[in-house]
C-alpha cells in the first residue's frame, strides 16, 4: 500500500465487481465522475456508513482512489429507482440495464432473488492516485 498517502494507509479497501475486468471498468467510470453510487447484498462483510472513506483497488489489487460514503440505505431489488440506477453509472445507466446488469451479477453469486435487500450507497471521490 505504498501508493497510498499516508493519511488514507489506516482505511479498508475494496475492489468494485467480482473480477479484474470488472474492478477495472467500474474504478474507471468512478474516476471519470461517472459512477458515484453502488450496491451489494445485506449480507455483504464491507458495509459502509456517511462519511467513512475506502481505498479502492483495481483489478490486480493496487490502490487507485479514495472515495467517501455520502448516503446508505436499504431497499429491496424492486425498489431501487431510476435516480440511483442512472448514479451507479453503467452501461446506459438506465433502470432496466442496471436491473438486467443486477440480475447476472447477483446470479453468478447465487444470491439473486426479486425480493432481495440491497445496500445501496452514493459516494464522492476525494482522491486519484
Amino acid at each position: 500500500m505504498s501508493a497510498v498517502p499516508e493519511q488514507y494507509r489506516g482505511l479498508r479497501s475494496f475492489a468494485f465487481g467480482d473480477g479484474p475486468a470488472l474492478a477495472d471498468e467500474l474504478l474507471d467510470l468512478v474516476i471519470r465522475g461517472v459512477k458515484t453510487a453502488t450496491c451489494s447484498t445485506e449480507d455483504e462483510p464491507n458495509t459502509s456508513t456517511p462519511g467513512e472513506r475506502w481505498i479502492v483497488l483495481n483489478g490486480r489489487g493496487e490502490p487507485r482512489c479514495i472515495i467517501e460514503s455520502t448516503e446508505v440505505s436499504y431497499r429491496r431489488f424492486g425498489e431501487v429507482d431510476a435516480a440511483f440506477a442512472f448514479d451507479e453509472g453503467e452501461g446506459d445507466r438506465s433502470l432496466d440495464y442496471w436491473r438486467n446488469a443486477h440480475r447476472n451479477y447477483f446470479g453468478r453469486q447465487g444470491k439473486f432473488r426479486e425480493d432481495m435487500m440491497l445496500m445501496c450507497e452514493r459516494f464522492r471521490l476525494v482522491e486519484v492516485f
